[in-house]
């Protein structure tokens, strides 16, 4: 079956473009093994609403630039939709468009009550100041605010966003509103409603899954991260914390290696005050693209989508690759992998722990309540082995890889979902 793209933009080859052809093949792939009829499928490949604006920013200098923005919200049959706000030069509706449907095969996997969204804006913020940031923030959100809500979409943070861009966006709702909204946004500052946990949440479920996916102590287990960023690094942290050792990283200012392992708490100091990894002196330089070609056990792309393609996986020697990222694994390059025997634990799954502990940050909102540090991460790894179990299950009974057999549990519980509630006339 061919699925319309409900787009009128040009299908150019692009990297939001080639994400949203991922997307949709891996729903038709779920879409087959669960054998829904092409009415259901055609549903489930179309966002419930798509909305693209335009967003004014005056700059400090007085010049008035226009940057895009867009918010997507692929489904809300099993609850709110939500799903995080990246600021990409390269962000368009193709993007967005995929990783809320990823968003909600993630949500129905890990049995959490949301739909998929996302959002983004077309601006690199590296190129503004703060206060230009803060009103491109605001003013996308005056823009999309008929959306959003703590009951309708619950933004959160992502790629070039963080708690103090859920903090504005928090403040803008709250005064259309005319009270405070904490519910409006996950990912907040603890003093103004978020939760504890949540900074590190989806790094840790990496983790998480990586050690579930292992099978065995991590003693001797090697590791590669592709992203050392706002995901990659605490990955990283994590992961040696447990007892790997990190050999490799690599951000866009370039990759180091050390066989013996790196020491990552003193790899983010130097991150944090050179900009990045790249001249670090306790380590040999690595290009980007050796990284991948590492003899290690486990390598964690965790940067930014189209990462492992048809080019690269014949030469990835990583037994176990942990996704990060969304949508880091072409299609062409998953049947590489499977084929070369190279277990990968996906995307929906891997990194489902920033939605599941935003899930528990709103929840609180919701009722007032907070609960410690130690419930948050508890009820985070009771729900991240818990969906692996079942995801390993599924994939050994029917002879799936992990991706398939996570898919056809995340777009069959939202079928099910369509069906049991019905088409409203």
């Amino acid at each position: 079956m061919t699925v319309m793209v409900p787009s009128r933009t040009p299908a150019l080859i692009t990297p939001g473009r080639q994400a949203l052809d991922s997307a949709l093949h891996q729903l038709d792939q779920a879409a087959e093994h669960l054998r829904l009829d092409a009415g259901l499928r055609t549903m489930l490949a179309t966002p419930r609403r798509s909305l693209t604006v335009s967003v004014p920013v005056r700059r400090e200098d007085g010049r008035m630039d226009v940057v895009q923005g867009f918010r997507v919200q692929h489904n809300v049959s099993r609850g709110p939709a939500k799903g995080g706000l990246r600021f990409h030069p390269s962000t368009d509706i193709h993007e967005v468009t995929a990783l809320a449907m990823w968003m909600t095969w993630k949500c129905a996997l890990v049995g959490i009550p949301y739909g998929g969204a996302k959002g983004g804006v077309a601006v690199d913020p590296g190129m503004l100041t703060q206060r230009e940031l803060e009103r491109v923030t605001r003013r996308y959100v005056n823009e999309i605010l008929p959306m959003i809500g703590p009951e309708k979409d619950i933004p959160a943070p992502d790629v070039g966003t963080d708690e103090q861009t859920m903090a504005w966006i928090m403040d803008t709702y709250s005064v259309n509103t005319g009270y405070a909204v904490p519910g409006v946004v996950t990912g907040k500052p603890l003093m103004l409603g978020g939760s504890l946990g949540r900074s590190n949440a989806t790094s840790r479920g990496v983790q998480i899954a990586a050690m579930c996916a292992l099978g065995r102590s991590p003693e001797g287990v090697t590791a590669a991260v592709q992203g050392f960023g706002k995901v990659g690094a605490p990955a990283a942290q994590f992961l040696s914390d447990a007892g790997c050792t990190v050999v490799a990283v690599s951000d866009a200012t370039g990759a180091v290696y050390s066989a013996g392992g790196l020491d990552i708490a003193d790899l983010r100091a130097w991150a944090a005050e050179s900009g990045g990894v790249a001249g670090y002196r306790h380590a040999d330089a690595l290009d980007h693209a050796e990284l991948f070609e590492l003899d290690v056990d486990v390598l964690v792309p965790a940067a930014l989508e189209g990462a492992i393609t048809a080019e690269n996986a014949p030469r990835i020697r990583a037994r176990l690759i942990v996704e990060g990222a969304n949508g880091p694994t072409t299609p062409e390059a998953d049947e590489i992998l499977a084929a070369n025997g190279t277990i990968v634990v996906p995307d929906i799954l891997a990194n489902a722990g920033g939605v599941i502990v935003s899930y528990l940050e709103w929840v609180q909102n919701m009722q007032a309540y907070s609960w410690s540090g130690g419930e948050v991460e508890l009820k985070l790894r009771d729900l991240m082995e818990g969906a692996y179990a079942e995801v390993r299950s599924l994939a050994a009974a029917r002879d799936l890889t992990l991706r398939q057999a996570a898919h056809v549990i995340g777009v069959g519980r939202v079928a099910e979902a369509h069906q049991m509630r019905g088409l409203y006339p």
